[in-house]
């Protein structure tokens, strides 16, 4: 197994580590245009492992001859968001990163799955798709298992309880418009509409879209890596393990919740070969028009693509 993750700021770094800890590959490669950085900091890891007894090959590069035959591709190269920018405001600028580093990365792998972390998502993911002409199974966006892991977090700060105990889904682009499901996040089971007020839902939903620009304006020169690192290994674990794990990912739709050529998060099956099943789970009338305008959203954004 060998796995690329092209991009060396702080995700990519942050990815790469995460999946030597866990051991998902015999060989990492760690790609990024600035010369030294993805060097530095995979030797860096490299020399880590026989600290960590984890077995496995790092290599930095600034060109994509070293990811040849990469069985998963992980892209978040892109410039970071910053206080007082919204996801769109990222759209031209990563988008020609994300074609180019797609076009060099599928030209070394043909044959590999794609997991695009860089912002905004859902539409990366789409140049990403299109740029690689792939088939939809092997093209997909970490949003939902990072966005459904803030409002677990949020839930759990408010119950007081573990996190291990709550699940939450989280549906719909990652932005704004992103479509938090009360009626499917429980505590042990116990539907979250049944241990907290509407208002506090209302307000942990909220804080849950505004997760990404909370970490930012924090940091100020930076936006959150720990989260959205953690997110794109689970995603890969349940592919490299063939573990069938049902996730929210950004997915290409092509009628599934009666909506059409656009990605969007749902909730899928990963194995293997990618995305197997794209899960349909029965939404409200007010929970499918909240889909909708998110997926209107991203539409609307890929609309104004110049690839």
């Amino acid at each position: 197994m060998k796995i690329t993750v092209i991009g060396a700021g702080n995700v990519g770094a942050t990815t790469a580590q995460r999946l030597v800890d866990k051991q998902l590959a015999n060989e990492i490669v760690l790609v990024d245009v600035i010369e030294g950085v993805p060097q530095g900091k995979g030797l860096d890891m490299y020399e880590a492992t026989p600290v960590e007894k984890t077995d496995v090959r790092v290599v930095g590069t600034n060109g994509y001859d070293e990811t040849a035959n990469s069985d998963i591709v992980i892209i978040t190269a892109g410039i970071a968001r910053k206080p007082g920018m919204s996801r769109d405001d990222l759209m031209n600028t990563n988008s020609a990163i994300v074609k180019s580093c797609t076009e060099a990365a599928v030209a070394k792998s043909p044959r590999s799955i794609i997991i695009v972390v860089s912002n905004p998502l859902d539409v990366m993911t789409y140049v990403a798709w299109k740029v690689s002409g792939f088939e939809k199974q092997r093209v997909m966006g970490m949003a939902g298992v990072l966005d459904a892991a803030r409002f677990r977090t949020f839930i759990a700060m408010e119950l007081n309880v573990s996190v291990e105990d709550v699940n939450a889904f989280v549906l719909g682009g990652h932005g704004d418009s992103m479509v938090p499901l009360p009626r499917y996040s429980t505590v042990a089971g116990i539907p979250i509409t049944e241990l907290l007020s509407q208002a506090t839902i209302d307000r942990l939903v909220k804080r849950t879209r505004d997760g990404g620009i909370e970490i930012v304006n924090y940091l100020k020169t930076g936006s959150a890596y720990y989260a959205p690192s953690a997110s794109a290994v689970l995603m890969t674990e349940a592919i490299v393990r063939d573990k069938k794990r049902i996730l929210p990912c950004a997915a290409y739709l092509q009628g599934e919740y009666g909506l059409k050529d656009t990605f969007v998060g749902v909730p899928v099956k990963l194995g293997k070969k990618g995305i197997e099943e794209i899960i349909q789970i029965t939404l409200n009338a007010e929970e499918q028009a909240a889909l909708n305008k998110s997926a209107d959203d991203v539409k609307q954004s890929i609309a104004k693509l110049k690839i």
